[in-house]
C-alpha cells in the first residue's frame, strides 16, 4: 500500500484540573477570537505565503511561566505552491512549526529538525510528530521511515522550548522491528501517540496498517520503550494513527482507516474503541473487539458530503473552558493537489482543521456527528478565563419511509422477477432463488478501471430521494489470510466507471464494510476511493441513502449486524447520470456465496 506522509495525534491533556477550575471561576461567555472557519489560517510561509499543507498535526499549549501561546507541528512537506527551491521542486520541511494565540490564527515559526538522526537514512522520510510535556522539559516524538539498518522506528527529541532547538536521542525509542504476523519482516513503525497515565507510567502506542497498532511501556526518563510490554491493540491492515483520551473509566482509542492521501476520493475517517486499561482490549460501541477479524470501530469522523474529505490522522486538546476538540487534516475535494512541479507526479494538500468533539452516550463523535464543519463555527476557549459558545447539536438522522413496492423484493419464488435485468449475465449455473433468499456465488471477476467484467444485477431506481437496504450473508471464513478481495452487496450503477458500492469485503485478516465510489478516468488521477462503515459479521445489513443537496445527489451508507442498531458511515457525492440503476453484486475471489434475503426500496422520509 502506497502512503504519503500521515501520522498521529500529539494532544495537549497537560491542562491541569485546577486550571481549568480558576478558568471557569472567572470566564466570560465568549472567547478572544468568537468565530473560525476551516481549514484554519496560517501565515508566515518563508515564501511569504500562507501554509495551506499541515499532515498530522499535534498540539500542545505553552508550558513556562508566562507562555500563553498554543504551538502545533505537521508532518515533513511543502508548506504551499509556491514553497520551492532553486530546481523547482518542492522544499521538505523538517517538522514545520506553528504557534498561535487564540488556536484559531497560526503563524509558521520555523522546521524542528536541522537534520535527520544520525542513524536515519539521508532520503528518510519525517512523519507523524507527537509533543508531549513532563520531566519539566518537552518531547517530541516522531517517525524515521527508513533507517540505515532498515525498516521504519520513532525518534525522540527533546527541548526546554516547543520551537526548539531539539535534541534527538542516539537510538529510536521504538526501534525497526516484524510484524506479529511475520518473522523477519519489518512492520510500519509509524505514528507515535504518548500517554501519561494517572499513576506516572508513560506509554507508546505506534504502528500502521502493516503491522496494526501496539502499545509498550515507555521508560520514566521518555527516551526508550520496552518491547517485552509490547501488546497490539488492533488488527493488522485497518488503522494507524492512533491518539488516546481517558475520559471517565475508560481509555478511549481513536485511530484513521483506509486511504489518506488518494485526491479528491479519500475515503480517511476515525473510528473508536473504548478499554478498562490503557493496553486493552479495546471494543466499540457494540462490544467488537478492535483486534479480531471482523473488525470493530465506532465512527467518530468521515466524509460528510461538503468540500472536505480524507478527515484524519488527529489530535486532542481540552480548551480552557473544559471543552474537548479534535484537530485533524483533511482534503479538498474540489482542490486536493498542489500544482505539479516539472518532473513529479501530483502531490495532495491537507489542509489543517478543528471542531469539536462532543460526547454522546460515553462515545466521542465530532460536532454531534454531523463531522467536519465548512462554514463560521464558535471558536474553542484558547486562554484562561475564556469560555466556548458551542453547543451540542446532534446530526439528523435518516428513516426510511413509504416502502416502494414496485422496486422491493423478497426472492420469494424460483426465479427473477422482471424488475430485475443483467449487466454481463452470469452462467445458469452460478444463480439460484430459493428459500426465499437469492444465491450469488463470488465470482473470479472485477469492477474496478478497466477490468470491468463482473455481473450486475440492476433494476430502476427511483426518482428523488429514497433509501435501498439488503440483508445479506457471505460465507468468507471469520479469521485466516487471505481471501483478497472477495466481495458482496449493494451498488448504485451509473455505468462500469461511475458508481457506488458498498459491500462486505475480505481484506488480508479482516473483514470490513467498505463504502467505494469510482469515477472516470482523468489523467493520472485516482479513479476509486473507498471508506468503511460498521463492524462486519457473517450476516448483515446494507442500507445506501440518496439524498439530492443543492445541484449534488449525496450518498449516505449504513451497515448493521442485528438490522436494529445501524452505524453510519461516510457520504459520497457522485453524478451518475440520468438513470442510474440499484444492484447487486458478488465478485472478486471465486468459491463463496453471498446470500441475499431480500432488497427494499423506499422513500426518505423528510
Amino acid at each position: 500500500m502506497s502512503r504519503n506522509p500521515s501520522s498521529i495525534r500529539g494532544t495537549l491533556r497537560s491542562l491541569l484540573w485546577a486550571s481549568v477550575l480558576v478558568g471557569a471561576a472567572c470566564s466570560r461567555p465568549h472567547t478572544s477570537v468568537d468565530t473560525y472557519t476551516n481549514a484554519l489560517s496560517a501565515l508566515g510561509a518563508p515564501n511569504g505565503g500562507s501554509v495551506e499543507n499541515c499532515p498530522d498535526p499535534t498540539l500542545i499549549h505553552g508550558q513556562q511561566k508566562g507562555d500563553d501561546n498554543w504551538y502545533m507541528l505537521c508532518t515533513s512537506d511543502a508548506l504551499n505552491d509556491q514553497d520551492r527551491g532553486a530546481n523547482g521542486q518542492y522544499n521538505t520541511h523538517l517538522l514545520p512549526t506553528l504557534k498561535s494565540p487564540d488556536l484559531v490564527n497560526w503563524t509558521y515559526v520555523g522546521d524542528a529538525l536541522a537534520a535527520r538522526p544520525s542513524w536515519a537514512r539521508d532520503d528518510a522520510g519525517v512523519w507523524a510528530p507527537d509533543i508531549k510535556f513532563f520531566n519539566g522539559k518537552y518531547y517530541l516524538y516522531y517517525v524515521v521511515t527508513e533507517t540505515k539498518v532498515g525498516g521504519s522506528a520513532i525518534a525522540v527529541a527533546t527541548s526546554d522550548s516547543p520551537t526548539g532547538p531539539w535534541t534527538t536521542a542516539a537510538a529510536p525509542a521504538v526501534e525497526p522491528h516484524e510484524a506479529p504476523c511475520c518473522g523477519g519482516s519489518r512492520r510500519w513503525v509509524f505514528d507515535p501517540e504518548v500517554l501519561v497515565d494517572n499513576d506516572g507510567q508513560k506509554y507508546i502506542y505506534y504502528g500502521s496498517y502493516f503491522g496494526g497498532i501496539s502499545v509498550r511501556k515507555l521508560s520514566q526518563d521518555g527516551l526508550t520503550s520496552d518491547p517485552y510490554s509490547q501488546v497490539e491493540v488492533t488488527v493488522a491492515n485497518r488503522y494507524e494513527a492512533a491518539s488516546v483520551i481517558k475520559k471517565g473509566d475508560f481509555y478511549y482509542l481513536l485511530a484513521s482507516a483506509s486511504d489518506c492521501c488518494n485526491g479528491g476520493l479519500s475515503g480517511y475517517s476515525i473510528f473508536a474503541g473504548r478499554s478498562s486499561k490503557p493496553t486493552g482490549p479495546f471494543v466499540d460501541r457494540e462490544g467488537v473487539l478492535l483486534t479480531t477479524g471482523r473488525v470493530g470501530g465506532t465512527h467518530v469522523l468521515g466524509l460528510n458530503g461538503n468540500r472536505w474529505v480524507g478527515t484524519g490522522h488527529n489530535a486532542l486538546l481540552t480548551d480552557f473552558g473544559g471543552r474537548d476538540w479534535i484537530v485533524y487534516h483533511a482534503i479538498d475535494r474540489n482542490a486536493p493537489y498542489f500544482q505539479r512541479a516539472q518532473g513529479e507526479g501530483l502531490a495532495i494538500k491537507r489542509h489543517v482543521l478543528i471542531d469539536p468533539l462532543d460526547w454522546v452516550d460515553g462515545w466521542p463523535t465530532v460536532r454531534g456527528g454531523q463531522w467536519a464543519s465548512d462554514s463560521a463555527q464558535p471558536a474553542p476557549a484558547a486562554k484562561m478565563g475564556e469560555e466556548s459558545s458551542y453547543h451540542l447539536v446532534k446530526a439528523q438522522e435518516d428513516v426510511p419511509g413509504d416502502a416502494i413496492a414496485s422496486l422491493s423484493d423478497e426472492f420469494d419464488g424460483t426465479t427473477l422477477s422482471s424488475q430485475w435485468s443483467w449487466v454481463r449475465a452470469p452462467e445458469a449455473t452460478d444463480l439460484n432463488v430459493s428459500g426465499g433468499s437469492l444465491h450469488f456465488p463470488t465470482q473470479d471477476t472485477e469492477l474496478f478501471g478497466g477490468i470491468n467484467n463482473a455481473s450486475v444485477l440492476t433494476e430502476s431506481a427511483p426518482s428523488g430521494d429514497y433509501v435501498v437496504e439488503t440483508k445479506m450473508s457471505l460465507d468468507v471464513p471469520a479469521v485466516a489470510c487471505c481471501f483478497n478481495y472477495t466481495q458482496a452487496g449493494l451498488v448504485i450503477y451509473g455505468n462500469d466507471d461511475a458508481y457506488l458500492k458498498l459491500v462486505h469485503f475480505s481484506n488480508w485478516e479482516t473483514r470490513q464494510i467498505g463504502f467505494g465510489k469510482e469515477v472516470p478516468p482523468d489523467a493520472d488521477k485516482p479513479i476509486y476511493g473507498e471508506t468503511q462503515v460498521g463492524p462486519a459479521d457473517e450476516t448483515v445489513w446494507l442500507r445506501i441513502v440518496k439524498r439530492t443537496v443543492g445541484a449534488e445527489d449525496h450518498y449516505t451508507a449504513y451497515s448493521s449486524r442485528d438490522g436494529k442498531t445501524w452505524s453510519k458511515g461516510g457520504t459520497w457525492t457522485h453524478a451518475l447520470g440520468e438513470n442510474p440503476k440499484i444492484g447487486l453484486v458478488s465478485m472478486s475471489h471465486k468459491g463463496f456465496t453471498a446470500t441475499f434475503d431480500y432488497v427494499h426500496v423506499s422513500t426518505l422520509k423528510p
